[in-house]
């Protein structure tokens, strides 16, 4: 048996899972959540990482492995490449996955894979772009309402109105200036989730995705921006089935835990958990 943490560092947010594998199928122990909030990144994992342990309930760990932005985490024994880590984790949650979109507080990222959650293609949006997780936050704080309430408000839109800019900062100023108009916040997301929608669509469709597709990262607990998402696919006539899970936004550090119970029973020289693909430590990742 064998018991592994992932940590998943974003820009915004710290993601730590707690897995053991050994037997039929691996076991999610334990997970937390902690958001950054201007804090030294390593505080926060370390807070994040015993609220995990203290949910999994056990106090030692075969192997720590890193994503994302966490590659200088002191107690961190390794480090995956963060494409790699949501494919799997993602594959792991939903096995019909054949598309993730990582949708984070920079960028979004949509990556074609197959049943063994190898990466097949990729495409990135950049980060000036009003389509990520900062974007929507700093439009929930102009408008005063908390992240949690955006996906539940957008919902109840019934004239959306849509953002135009690809640009963070002007698509902002549209903000303000529809609120200056009167128009309604439920509308006024609706729309927002809209044009993110389209965008994370094109992103699909470069990579040429097909079948299910995951949303993982930051926002995929925004019920809002799925229900666009699906709305856009129809719309397109895609072959396309937007899914989430409960636990989408720890897909990353999900992949980087069983990553990490792979590799420490290859170097303990034993049978380890069967990998769904090729694992990766460093790429570039180039926007589209």
């Amino acid at each position: 048996m064998t018991i592994t943490a992932g940590i998943d560092v974003g820009t915004a947010a710290v993601k730590v899972a707690v897995v053991r594998c050994g037997g039929d199928e691996p076991q999610i122990l334990g997970d937390a959540v902690g958001r950054i909030r201007k804090r030294p990144i390593q505080t926060v994992v370390a807070e994040v990482f015993q609220r995990a342990l203290d949910a999994a309930h056990v106090d030692a760990i075969d192997y720590v492995a890193s994503t994302g932005e966490g590659e200088d985490i002191a107690f961190a024994t390794g480090h995956f490449y963060g494409m790699t880590t949501h494919a799997r984790g993602a594959t792991f949650l939903i096995p019909e996955t054949r598309a993730v979109l990582d949708v984070g507080a920079l960028h979004a990222r949509a990556m074609k894979i197959d049943e063994r959650s190898k990466v097949l293609a990729y495409r990135m949006t950049s980060q000036c772009a009003s389509g990520s997780g900062q974007f929507l936050e700093n439009v929930a704080r102009y408008l005063g309402i908390t992240l949690d309430d955006v996906g539940p408000l957008s919902r109840d839109a019934s004239n959306p109105e849509m953002v135009s800019s690809i640009c963070a900062v002007l698509a902002e100023t549209d903000v303000i200036n529809m609120v200056s108009r009167g128009i309604r916040t439920a509308d006024i997301l609706k729309g927002i989730h809209l044009s993110m929608a389209g965008r994370y669509v094109k992103l699909l469709r470069a990579i040429g995705a097909d079948g299910v597709v995951t949303i993982t990262g930051g926002l995929a607990a925004d019920v809002g921006l799925a229900e666009a998402l699906r709305q856009k696919v129809a719309e397109d006539k895609l072959a396309l089935e937007i899914r989430t899970d409960p636990r989408s936004i720890y897909a990353g550090a999900l992949g980087a835990a069983l990553w990490a119970a792979f590799r420490h029973n290859v170097l303990a020289g034993r049978a380890g958990v069967p990998p769904a693909g090729p694992a990766a430590s460093r790429r570039r990742e180039v926007p589209a």
